[in-house]
């Protein structure tokens, strides 16, 4: 489960594009806070302190408690605009939560027992179609990853989600379609091989015809 952050904000006395130049100029990012039945809060937040976040690799995941004027915001990030050179961060958008809120996340997948499957062993290459899964989970809950086993996979097989075991309490956002995660292709050199196997096969029972 992806632990709670907590960044410290201030509000946001203007607003328009003169105001979050001049934040950013003083190293302070603009954000919003919206959602739960309330009135947008405007607050910016310390530039390096959110880089810090944002590099961790699952911010977008992560439960964020922002602190501002002394009380805390229960949010999770939405959106973050980014400069298009600098990459630098220009606004981000933290949607309200209540503590138990069920949620959309999107939670990578990481593949394991690779040495145990046929098809790799045979040369066959992993084709990821999902980096990430779209689950519906607990805000207070949210898995980091979904483990997904290779073991006894051969060249050919296909993993779907009916195949895959959710973290618990979490439950998939597409319910309309079994859709794929990953396949086992067979590479180049392994299908020319195959092929050339089939031909021959072929061949010989024209011969005996």
């Amino acid at each position: 489960m992806s632990d709670a952050l907590t960044l410290t904000a201030e509000t946001r006395d203007r607003a328009g594009k003169g105001a979050s130049r001049a934040l950013r100029r003083e190293g302070r990012v603009p954000a919003v806070i919206y959602g739960n039945n309330e009135e947008p809060q405007g607050i910016h937040v310390e530039e390096k302190v959110l880089m810090r976040a944002l590099n961790t690799g699952h911010f977008m995941n992560t439960v964020v408690m922002i602190d501002v004027g002394g009380s805390s915001v229960r949010t999770l990030p939405k959106d973050v605009q980014f400069h298009p050179v600098s990459d630098r961060p220009l606004h981000v958008d933290f949607l309200r939560i209540s503590e138990h809120a069920t949620i959309h996340v999107n939670i990578p997948v990481r593949f394991v027992d690779e040495e145990t499957s046929p098809g790799i062993k045979r040369g066959g290459v992993l084709n990821i179609v999902r980096h990430d899964l779209d689950l519906v989970v607990d805000a207070a809950n949210i898995p980091e990853e979904v483990v997904i086993s290779l073991a006894g996979l051969d060249v050919g097989a296909s993993i779907h989600i009916s195949n895959v075991t959710l973290p618990q309490g979490a439950e998939s956002g597409i319910t309309d379609r079994d859709f794929t995660i990953a396949t086992i292709v067979a590479p180049s050199a392994l299908k020319s091989s195959e092929g050339e196997e089939a031909a021959a096969g072929e061949e010989a029972a024209e011969g005996e015809a």
